[in-house]
């Protein structure tokens, strides 16, 4: 009996041995699985960036910080040039390639209208939150108009533009033949004439010297026409026009061959000159716009060298680019000047002694260009 007690007793305490590791082994946790997050900013799958895009106003040393919009991870760089035959198609082109080849930007380059029809694609196109930034060559009456927002067409919305350098002169051509019998100014009226391309800073230069020598285009003109460099050489030597307009370094293509063609027909080109008087009060009116120069006889094979007006030609992008990209583009640029000035005649005066030509002037650089300038030493701050 005793012996049956016991067994029962050791039966029990099994049992309860058994129950009781039973319980804690259901009771250990195993591994939980993860619980999904969103990505936050600070997290890896996120590329990192600087809070905030800094450029600097070189007017009155002032730093203007800005909230950052994300960024996609490419930026595709666009550059508006002018039309063919005119030489910013063909700087613009210049600089796509170095771009493209020597940093890790896209960059391609577009024909456009010239200077204005680019400061509006810069402030209506642009668009840094899908990786979209355009740059492009422009004139400086042009980009002050855009920028002061004293042009018709900027009024409600100026242009938001930073300089990167200053690229290199242009020269106001007033194109015609020697016996077309316009000797001045103010032999162009009564005659047909085309002002440049609509949107063009050559129209802008245009218009403004017109009104300095008292010629209304719409009332003064037999045949007011507006067009591009190469379709105002082609009407030249077709006999549709008897004189054009044109702003653009020198050579300009588009020119040279039209001299060319006039040659070859016994026929010689003739540049229209712009007088001591006439150049002082375009100087007077827009003071800082223009400087007078001289477009030497040899250039297209004119009778004689004709004193003009100079503007200088400036690169500019979208104020609210990263520093950064900037400054690729800058560095790029010139440390492979031999490329741009192997390829366009009138980049010989892109170089760095030139670059920082509006520093201190109404447009600002931007900070990424003067990032580079700094570094190698033609800027102190």
């Amino acid at each position: 009996m005793a012996f049956r007690n016991t067994l029962y007793l050791v039966a029990i305490v099994l049992v309860v041995i058994i129950i009781i590791g039973l319980i804690i082994f259901i009771r250990i946790p195993g591994p939980s699985p993860a619980t999904p997050t969103s990505p936050s900013p600070a997290s890896p799958i996120y590329p990192t960036t600087s809070p905030a895009i800094v450029y600097t106003t070189t007017t009155a040393r002032q730093t203007v910080t800005s909230p950052a919009s994300p960024m996609p991870a490419k930026l595709s760089v666009i550059i508006a040039t002018g039309g063919v035959g005119g030489v910013y198609f063909y700087y613009g082109g210049t600089i796509a390639n170095i771009i493209s080849n020597f940093t890790d930007i896209e960059a391609t380059s577009i024909q456009t209208a010239a200077s204005i029809d680019n400061l509006i694609l810069i402030r209506d196109k642009t668009d840094l939150s899908k990786g979209v930034l355009y740059c492009a060559t422009v004139l400086p009456d042009s980009a002050y108009l855009a920028y002061t927002g004293q042009h018709e067409r900027f009024k409600d919305n100026p242009a938001p533009i930073a300089i990167l350098w200053a690229m290199y002169p242009n020269y106001l051509h007033i194109v015609t033949t020697t016996d077309s019998g316009i000797k001045t100014i103010a032999d162009l009226k009564s005659k047909r004439v085309s002002t440049g391309a609509p949107g063009s800073g050559t129209e802008v230069e245009a218009l403004l010297l017109l009104k300095i020598a008292g010629i209304d285009p719409a009332k003064d003109f037999s045949k007011w026409e507006k067009l591009g460099a190469a379709e105002s050489a082609d009407a030249l030597r077709d006999g549709t026009i008897d004189a054009y307009f044109w702003s653009g370094g020198i050579p300009t293509g588009s020119i040279v061959e039209l001299a060319r063609t006039l040659s070859q027909r016994g026929k010689q080109i003739y540049l229209v000159p712009i007088d001591n008087s006439t150049a002082r009060a375009f100087a007077s009116k827009y003071p800082g716009l223009a400087s007078p120069g001289v477009i030497p006889k040899t250039v297209y094979g004119a009778p004689e060298d004709t004193p003009t007006l100079t503007f200088w030609n400036m690169f500019v992008c979208h104020k609210n680019a990263p520093a950064d990209v900037i400054y690729k583009i800058t560095k790029a640029v010139f440390e492979h000047l031999d490329m741009l000035q192997k390829a366009v005649s009138a980049a010989r005066d892109t170089k760095l002694e030139n670059a920082l030509l509006y520093y201190n002037g109404t447009i600002p650089y931007h900070e990424g260009a003067l990032r580079y300038y700094e570094e190698k030493g033609i800027l102190k701050r």
